[in-house]
């Protein structure tokens, strides 16, 4: 299992997880996104999000999160964690808890004071797992987000985190 930036190439996979995730989220119909967008605003001459994939030798991509550079007016820059997605098969293995030490690791790696995402209320294994790590969670629409000072305590795998540091983005 190897955690890599994503590229241009994977993006039918991609697509295709974040379909599973639509489905899993009891939105099936509302996955407007197309490969032609992503590859433009992931590719094309400004692209506005990065991602990385979760590959198996084996099994091709489990997993991905995705990514962008956001902008909070009382901190600064901060990535935004759009969606971290497991295929179901492969959920339960550490492939999610990889994918995002992977964020954290570019967070921290680009100097941003702030990460932050969302989880439905009803997603109890998501919620578990970011209560695991200790993230703040909002009790509402539980907003999840990591400091900058929780971004620097959080105990990355340590693979990662140098792969990500190197800019090859594989553990």
């Amino acid at each position: 299992m190897i955690i890599r930036r994503g590229t241009e190439a994977d993006l039918p996979a991609v697509h295709a997880l974040i379909v599973e995730l639509a489905i899993y989220e009891r939105a099936p119909d509302e996955v407007t996104n197309t490969l032609e967008d992503m590859r433009r605003d992931g590719f094309g001459p400004a692209p506005i999000f990065s991602f990385f994939v979760a590959e198996s030798r084996e099994q091709g991509i489990l997993g991905i999160a995705l990514f962008y550079t956001a902008y909070s007016t009382w901190k600064g820059r901060m990535l935004y964690l759009e969606d971290l997605v497991v295929t179901e098969a492969a959920r339960g293995t550490g492939i999610g808890k990889k994918l995002f030490d992977a964020v954290v690791a570019e967070a921290r790696r680009t100097g941003v004071h702030r990460l932050k995402w969302q989880v439905l209320e009803w997603n109890e294994p998501a919620i578990g797992f970011y209560r695991k790590i200790g993230a703040n969670l909002d009790p509402e629409w539980h907003n999840g987000n990591l400091t900058a000072e929780q971004l620097r305590a959080y105990a990355c795998d340590a693979a990662v985190e140098a792969a990500v540091a190197k800019g090859a983005g594989r553990a």
